[in-house]
């Protein structure tokens, strides 16, 4: 359906004109295989199965993603295989590898992409910037993507809850002119709650800035900025810990899934409201500078090249085991996990 923003038109698909009936009859004859299982593989793979698809995964044998698809129920020989084998037997390949293991794995299965094969991705990386990842893709094959706005665990827990995530949708490249079926059908599959209409490169440059931005980046370093400035000013951790983080996520913030921001603001002391409504330009006129940068950044390129040459390092696991290390032993998040621990549920759990 056309949904208008103001005088913007946008394709909008929901489960009501688009019902898993209708995916799993356009995928009957199908077999979609999923290569990786590592940040969204488990979710979408578990989910098309379980929504009744003729699903396999494809992983290298014996790497812990194997060993944790071996956990999750696929059988080797049956619906688990070698990479490769499973990038031949797919008629559907979903290319879930992470970008650094796309551009590795590339020369391999651009030989398995014969005719009438389709190759799905969940991000617009490997082909958006193609001179540097040198992802160069047959004509002969449909191509398009589905992208859940939110991690592979997220979409999983949500789809068994009977909820879904939001997603957008591109179209590449359409070989058959079924592509749109196909990939509004595994949009549904995998549980999103609808999908919106987008582009791979537009895909690709909103999903960089929103995770160096106000999803994880910048979040962080707000976090990290207000609660040092408490602490040196004489609060507690607990207290600097509640004011930064905790009231953010469980109070406020699902007041703002709930309605919008100026529900949650209503539903604040007029106090809160006053404050709030006084102090939030001055954020974004501190931090648009950055997002400009930033977006330019992700736009020439620069970003990527910076990625794909950080992520292919061979020491780039242990380096990135020591930053999250350093991280999670950060005053703040050592405060967050005992504050986690002190919620009534987790007491309940236990």
């Amino acid at each position: 359906m056309k949904i208008k923003f103001g005088s913007i038109k946008e394709n909008i698909v929901t489960r009501e004109e688009f019902p898993l009936s209708k995916a799993q009859e356009i995928l009957k004859k199908e077999t979609i295989s999923v290569l990786g299982y590592g940040v969204q593989g488990p979710g979408q793979s578990l989910n098309l199965r379980d929504n009744g698809f003729s699903v396999i995964v494809g992983q290298r044998k014996n790497s812990n993603s194997w060993k944790k698809a071996l956990k999750d129920g696929w059988i080797e020989g049956k619906n688990l295989f070698s990479l490769e084998e499973a990038s031949d037997r797919g008629s559907i390949i979903m290319y879930l590898l992470s970008d650094a293991g796309q551009i590795s794995f590339w020369p391999i299965l651009s030989k398995f992409l014969t005719e009438k094969k389709s190759l799905y991705f969940s991000h617009g990386f490997g082909l958006t910037f193609d001179e540097k990842t040198k992802i160069y893709p047959p004509k002969n094959i449909d191509i398009f993507l589905v992208a859940p706005k939110g991690s592979g665990t997220s979409l999983r827990r949500l789809f068994l809850q009977g909820k879904g995530i939001n997603s957008s949708y591109a179209i590449y490249q359409d070989y058959s002119g079924k592509s749109l079926d196909k990939t509004l059908s595994i949009g549904i599959g995998i549980g999103s709650g609808y999908l919106f209409e987008t582009s791979f490169k537009n895909e690709v440059y909103s999903d960089l800035v929103g995770e160096r931005g106000t999803l994880m980046g910048a979040i962080q370093g707000i976090f990290s900025a207000q609660y040092q400035i408490l602490r040196e000013k004489g609060h507690s951790p607990s207290e600097s810990f509640n004011e930064t983080v905790e009231e953010l996520t469980q109070s406020l913030m699902p007041l703002v899934a709930e309605n919008g921001m100026d529900w949650m603001y209503e539903n604040c002391s007029t106090t809160a409201q006053r404050g709030a409504l006084d102090w939030w330009r001055k954020f974004r006129d501190a931090t648009l500078p950055i997002f400009k940068e930033l977006y330019n950044e992700v736009s020439s390129g620069n970003e990527a090249k910076r990625i794909i040459k950080s992520n292919s390092d061979i020491d780039y696991r242990i380096k990135l085991k020591k930053e999250l290390k350093n991280l999670r032993k950060s005053e703040l998040w050592e405060v967050g996990s005992i504050i986690r621990n002190l919620r009534p549920e987790k007491k309940h759990n236990k």
